[in-house]
């Protein structure tokens, strides 16, 4: 296991070597979701969400959805879909454990992204989930977050990756598929055809 030489464990070690904070980055977080935050939510088809249980392990999750799918019920609440899944419940078992939340919500084709973080519990209100139905069908469950900081997040990220620009993209060839990471990872007595079948399978037919 490769052990670091040099660890920087102090805020001023960080600011020397970073610098002072950027102008307008030290003013852009907010407690609410304003008009800006709310049209770049309802407009976003993915988010990414962080949760950490009682013990410190920190889980990382992402969601898609068609555009308007998490609600900005008001100012400091959201509300966030579960859709069918591999049933694991990590985010669902760590917020019980430990309320606090992470999010960062990702347009399509725009650089930059919105974050928000807060606290966040579990609901499964009948009218809450009947709101957020696609093709007629309910989310199980829903995950309500009480909002206290919102901000915009430069699109350097989106930049250097070249997320948006098809031409920079490198070859997938090579790449494990899912199906051989799935009996790899899990030593499962299955062949890699027979689960990479039943993976395209699911992803067709368990969506909503």
């Amino acid at each position: 296991m490769y052990e670091p030489k040099q660890i920087v464990s102090t805020e001023s070690e960080v600011r020397e070597i970073l610098g002072k904070v950027l102008y307008s980055q030290d003013t852009k977080v907010i407690d609410h979701i304003d008009e800006h935050c709310r049209t770049w939510i309802e407009r976003s088809t993915f988010v990414v969400i962080s949760t950490v249980d009682k013990s410190g392990r920190v889980d990382v999750a992402p969601k898609g959805d068609p555009a308007g799918s998490w609600k900005v019920v008001d100012q400091h609440t959201l509300a966030i879909p579960d859709r069918l899944g591999n049933n694991r419940a990590d985010t669902f078992t760590n917020i019980i454990e430990n309320p606090r939340i992470g999010l960062m919500f990702v347009v399509p084709n725009r650089r930059e992204v919105v974050r928000v973080s807060g606290s966040a519990v579990i609901a499964k209100d009948s009218d809450l989930l009947e709101a957020m139905a696609v093709g007629g069908k309910l989310p199980n469950l829903a995950v309500i977050v009480r909002v206290e900081e919102a901000m915009f997040h430069c699109g350097k990220s989106m930049i250097r990756s070249n997320l948006w620009n098809p031409d920079k993209w490198e070859s997938v060839e090579g790449l494990p598929t899912y199906g051989q990471a799935l009996v790899d990872h899990g030593k499962l007595p299955i062949t890699v055809d027979e689960m990479q079948a039943g993976v395209e399978e699911n992803a067709i037919e368990c969506l909503y």
